[in-house]
């Protein structure tokens, strides 16, 4: 048998879908590395979004195997051979499991050198998920295979690739409200990440691996399949796996959308003072980190009760909110930047002062943003420098407070800044506080 299939693997499409899936998985993976470089879960799950282009690509390629097959019109002398339907199937079927696997996880292997030094935490999850974006390729190539020889048409493949992009579109309308549906069905979907700690439940990936096994079971059988009766008795695995994914996945209001991985949020600290903790996942960030906290410790001592220790920002915008950090805590905004180091490193430590001082987000009716920048300023001895598109009643007005905090006493500076910073964490209004009002 492996003489037999290593043969498959040279006369049939098998290098050409490696080549294929291989290019086309690292151009998409290159085109935007920021999507990825956080590290091996970002990697598994964007990698998992370009299967709206890979499993396209898997399904024409099977098709085209089959439509190769009919034009060598070896299907009447495969059929004079003693062995049965099957075992006749399973070369072919194994040259473009092998072809399809090897395509997706030769673009990841493109991928790892990018993050290899910065990318620290390795979570399990992770290789659930690159498990079922392989099957879910084995099950389109088997699937473009069995269609082809059923349609042994030049145009199949073509038709197939377009017919597989737009399912994939397609069927998030078609379940609309019910998500835990379109996961089940789709394997590129919610594969999107809106935070470094995000992950893919263990029973999603669970259940996508049953739907998808199935689907390349029946694809399997189809192209085994002799008779119209066969041909029917292939399309059982289909409910059958449809049934058990049903059962596994998580549904209502225990689905979990965009869930967070709490081991990816653990603190890590440095040793020694200041302490300085970001988060497991980004670890390898912490000594770019260390010296932007320390530059912001020092900066805000000039404040009563002055911070001691600075921690990342663990907040996202979905899920239960992290404990807030104590009030002699500064947090750090901390990402990955597209080339695997720290984003913005210049920005970070305006950021941090923003954040310590008063733009408190959860606020229902805003922060008011030029009193904020007004102290920041002030805290940094720069003249506050206007954002682009803003109002333009902001730039002036903060310049304005800015100038008046640098003729007070610095003492008295430090008070009305830290007045704003307890008005601002509470969304009490700062209008007036750095003007001496009401503190």
């Amino acid at each position: 048998m492996s003489r037999v299939l290593r043969i498959e693997l040279r006369r049939s499409v098998a290098f050409g879908a490696v080549l294929t899936l291989l290019l086309g998985g690292a151009v998409l993976l290159y085109a935007a590395p920021q999507r990825w470089s956080a590290g091996w879960m970002a990697l598994a799950m964007t990698q998992r979004q370009y299967l709206v282009l890979l499993w396209p690509s898997a399904l024409a390629a099977g098709a085209w195997q089959a439509r190769r097959e009919h034009r060598a019109n070896v299907a009447e002398l495969f059929a004079s051979t003693a062995r049965p339907p099957a075992l006749r199937a399973l070369p072919v079927l194994g040259a473009l499991a092998i072809a399809a696997a090897g395509g997706y996880l030769a673009a990841a292997a493109v991928a790892v050198p990018w993050i290899i030094d910065t990318a620290s935490y390795l979570p399990a999850a992770s290789f659930a998920v690159a498990a079922v974006g392989v099957v879910s390729l084995v099950a389109a190539a088997w699937l473009g295979l069995a269609l082809g020889r059923l349609l042994p048409s030049p145009f199949t493949a073509p038709a197939a690739a377009v017919a597989g992009m737009g399912l994939l579109l397609t069927i998030p309308a078609l379940f609309r409200d019910r998500e835990w549906l379109t996961m089940l069905f789709s394997p590129m979907y919610g594969m999107g990440q809106y935070t470094d700690y995000q992950t893919v439940d263990g029973r999603v990936s669970a259940a996508q691996a049953i739907w998808l096994a199935a689907l390349a079971v029946a694809g399997g059988l189809l192209v085994a399949a002799g008779n119209r009766r066969a041909r029917l008795v292939a399309l059982l695995p289909l409910a059958l796996g449809a049934g058990l994914g049903l059962l596994v996945i998580p549904r209502g209001a225990d689905f979990p959308r965009n869930p967070v991985d709490p081991a990816a949020q653990e603190l890590v600290c440095r040793p020694g003072t200041p302490r300085v903790c970001v988060s497991r996942v980004h670890e390898a960030l912490l000594p770019e980190v260390v010296p932007l906290a320390q530059r912001a410790l020092t900066t805000l001592a000039k404040l009563p009760d002055a911070p001691t220790s600075a921690q990342e920002d663990l907040t996202t915008y979905f899920g239960d909110p992290p404990p807030p950090p104590g009030p002699d805590i500064v947090p750090i905004p901390v990402h990955f930047g597209s080339d695997g180091h720290l984003a913005a490193g210049d920005d970070v430590l305006r950021r941090i002062l923003n954040g310590f001082v008063g733009l408190n987000y959860s606020c229902p009716g805003g922060h008011d943003t030029p009193v904020i920048r007004a102290a920041v300023s002030w805290l940094t001895g720069r003249e506050p420098v206007a954002e682009p598109e803003e109002p333009a009643e902001y730039h002036p007005r903060a310049v304005t407070l800015w100038q008046g905090l640098r003729r007070l006493p610095e003492a008295e500076a430090a008070a009305r800044v830290a007045a704003v910073r307890k008005a601002a964490m509470t969304c009490a209004d700062t209008d007036g506080l750095l003007n001496g009002g009401s503190r």
